[in-house]
């Protein structure tokens, strides 16, 4: 199974059986959730609960919009005489010409192009056309969403490469984090006793004993090996999600945080100037990562 974005637009278009034609068009962006939004004509709303299902058969996350349009939202108008109006008009066409001296009777053409002589009557309901449309509809929805599931799937291998390659470049500030950590130890004590002969001005006063609890101590609080240890699993643990294919957003999410901890703390326990550093560069890329894995289903 291949990673899927949660940005995608997909469109289709077909028609009806009374030659009505319709367009679906569907956009796809990040959502904490899956929150399908349908606009539909008038008189489609019979549609909207089998579309959601159909939705939440393919996706998991994501605010997706769905806009259905349709050529001929109307049903198609027959003419039909109204014999109340003709009548009238007929009648004051015959008293009219009975006014006029040798005058020709009224022409039925001329009459019935007279504006109210017809009027337009809705065609009656056809359930079976009813039924018809809806499942032409219906089918078309799901081929605009089997596109909109293939250009998530495409966004979805580029994400893919760019979350790999910030795994692989925080895997190498976590190696350079663990090079300078190891390197404190000395520099603390060299630092230490450099800052007690200054302060007792080469009276050794201060035992060796006591000067190497103190390293010890300051050693200790400085040691970022723990944080350094559940950095690189947390990126063991990414990978394999990326690996598996499956809808992991939610999860790299919470990752991406437990990274952040452990960068932070690894600043705080800093020090030297060089593992600060790169506890900075470790936050901006793992700060990048945050923003990427958010596209991701």
């Amino acid at each position: 199974m291949a990673l899927s974005s949660m940005t995608g637009f997909s469109r289709t278009q077909g028609s009806l059986p009374d030659g009505t034609v319709f367009v679906w068009e569907l956009r796809s962006v990040n959502g904490r959730g899956l929150d399908l939004r349908l606009r539909l004509p008038p008189g489609q709303e019979a549609l909207e609960l089998p579309l959601r299902d159909l939705a939440g058969r393919r996706f998991s996350r994501g605010n997706i919009q769905a806009t259905l349009t349709l050529q001929r939202e109307a049903r198609a108008m027959r003419p039909t005489l109204d014999p109340a109006v003709l009548d009238a008009v007929l009648a004051e066409a015959l008293a009219l010409a009975a006014r006029i001296p040798n005058a020709p009777p009224p022409r039925a053409e001329a009459l019935l192009a007279l504006p109210g002589v017809f009027r337009g009557r809705e065609a009656e309901a056809d359930p079976v056309a009813d039924a018809a449309a809806s499942t032409a509809l219906a089918a078309g929805f799901e081929a605009a969403l089997d596109g909109l599931v293939a250009a998530r799937h495409s966004e979805g291998v580029a994400l893919a490469g760019i979350l790999g390659g910030l795994l692989d470049e925080i895997a190498e500030l976590r190696d350079a984090a663990a090079t300078e950590a190891a390197r404190q130890p000395s520099a603390i004590t060299q630092r230490l006793r450099a800052a007690v002969a200054e302060l007792l001005d080469g009276d050794r006063r201060v035992s060796e004993e006591r000067l190497a609890t103190e390293i010890a101590l300051l050693a200790q609080k400085a040691d970022v090996r723990e944080e350094l240890d559940r950095l690189a699993a947390h990126v063991d643990a990414a990978r394999a999600l990326l690996a598996s294919g499956a809808p992991s957003g939610r999860k790299l999410d919470f990752l991406t945080q437990e990274f952040g901890r452990e960068a932070n703390t690894t600043s705080s326990k800093s020090q030297s100037l060089a593992l600060t550093r790169v506890a900075l560069d470790l936050k901006a890329a793992i700060e990048r990562l945050r923003e990427q894995s958010a596209n991701l289903e």
